[in-house]
């Protein structure tokens, strides 16, 4: 998400500093290891020797995960990363050799971040790695972890630039890296423009005011979506950056009202929307709150805020495991609640991060058994010819990445439906009762979106 997006930043802590539901939320430290989940399966691929040279996989595999531990969403990739690396290992392996996880806390800083990295490429000798969670993260290491040639599967952020700039244009050098997830904040934007069409033909909402971190990785939704809006014959009469220190939200709330919207488009990785949300509902004011929050997506965000959270929505990867995005969303996420559900640390699920790493771990599994191998010095073009192979039915989706040649090289794809809406980066929404529904896209819906009451 930062960017991340549509991604959150690594450095976005506002509300995983502090206990207490009026203050948000304690941050989880290292979780503990865990237990399973059931049924494996592929995308195709399976052991033997590499036909390219180089042998097959003959020892065991490991592979590195970096998160910020300070960050629920990191502590639920952690997890889910220990899930898939089990899983893996009941089913026999990569190749029949054991996998081993190495998790480093990147801190919330790319430089701790180097750091970190520097110690699995050079002391783990790690096989691949996985993770990041912030755009100014992942691009902080992308030198390093090329100079090993070691695969990077970045699970966390979004921003485009990350396969534009390093991948796409300098592709000898970043053909290591790919991005399993979530969908890029560019078509992330296309995804809340087509919302936005869904939201005027059920409520008769027009008017949109869009509000979000002054932060780089909003750039992509105060501009290219304002512009697609725009485009659909949708009216925009405000655009506002807020600092990322942000705390006080009436003067915010009460220019979005007199801008005369139906909805804000709100897009929060590093403030805290948990206060605005709890203003809002206390003035009833007559809009929506809509778009990301990564706040929003913790589980316990109704209780933290609480109730205040009721009808506000968020985009989230696997959408909180409320819907059968695949066969394996639900039954993913009810393994995760199953082993941590009663954990002292938040979060009590995966978490967009955790859907996706799960899903990342999963891709280098069936990659490395149809390359047959993992050595990367001798083989890392055979390796990244298996990974772009890719045809996996994961927890959050479809993965298939764009190929070489193309704008967004080794990127996830969007996925689409038969009328050309993106389904692989679904929105939920929290109700008055406590519970999260999946509203959009339709075919993924739990329930209709629902507008606060006091809107009449």
């Amino acid at each position: 998400m930062a960017d991340p997006t549509s991604t959150p930043s690594d450095s976005s802590t506002a509300y995983t500093n502090s206990i207490g539901r009026r203050s948000f939320i304690r941050a989880a430290g290292a979780s503990t290891a865990l237990g399973l989940v059931a049924g494996c399966s592929g995308d195709g691929g399976g052991g033997g020797e590499n036909p390219n040279g180089g042998g097959g996989i003959s020892e065991t595999v490991t592979i590195g995960h970096l998160a910020p531990l300070n960050n629920p969403l990191g502590v639920g990739s952690k997890r889910s990363a220990e899930m898939a690396v089990a899983e893996i290992n009941d089913d026999g392996g990569i190749a029949d050799q054991t996998v081993e996880l190495v998790t480093k806390d990147t801190r919330a800083s790319p430089s701790e971040a180097r750091t970190v990295a520097g110690e699995l490429v050079r002391q783990e000798e790690v096989d691949a790695i996985v993770g990041t969670f912030s755009s100014e993260v992942t691009q902080s290491i992308m030198d390093l972890v090329s100079e090993f040639n070691t695969p990077f599967l970045v699970t966390g952020s979004a921003a485009p630039s990350t396969v534009t700039e390093f991948v796409a244009s300098d592709y000898e050098r970043y053909k290591n890296t790919f991005r399993v997830g979530p969908v890029n904040s560019h078509f992330q934007a296309e995804v809340i423009s087509q919302y936005a069409g869904h939201l005027s033909d059920r409520h008769g909402w027009n008017t949109f005011a869009v509000v979000a971190d002054d932060a780089e990785w909003t750039t992509v939704f105060r501009n290219r979506l304002v512009d697609l809006l725009k485009e659909a014959d949708l009216d925009v009469p405000m655009v506002n950056g807020l600092a990322t220190d942000t705390t006080s939200f009436g003067s915010v709330l009460d220019d979005v009202d007199a801008a005369g919207a139906d909805a804000m488009f709100r897009f929060f990785a590093h403030i805290n929307g948990g206060p605005m949300a709890a203003r809002w509902a206390q003035g009833e004011y007559e809009f929506g709150i809509e778009g990301v929050h990564v706040a929003s997506m913790l589980p316990a965000y109704y209780q933290l805020t609480e109730g205040a959270a009721a009808y506000e929505t968020t985009t989230q990867s696997g959408a909180a495991g409320v819907t059968d995005i695949t066969s394996k969303t639900v039954p993913f996420t009810e393994a995760y609640m199953e082993a941590y559900g009663d954990a002292d640390d938040p979060p009590s699920k995966p978490m967009y991060m955790g859907f996706v790493t799960y899903d990342a771990i999963h891709v280098f599994k069936n990659a490395a058994e149809r390359a047959g191998t993992v050595d990367q010095e001798n083989n890392l073009d055979t390796i990244v010819d298996a990974l772009l192979q890719t045809d996996f039915t994961g927890v959050a989706g479809q993965i298939q990445f764009y190929g070489a040649d193309e704008t967004y090289a080794h990127d996830l794809r969007e996925e689409r439906d038969g009328d050309g809406v993106i389904t692989n980066y679904p929105l939920t929404q929290w109700r008055e009762d406590g519970s999260l529904e999946c509203v959009y896209p339709e075919g993924l819906q739990t329930a209709e979106h629902a507008a606060p009451p006091w809107m009449g």
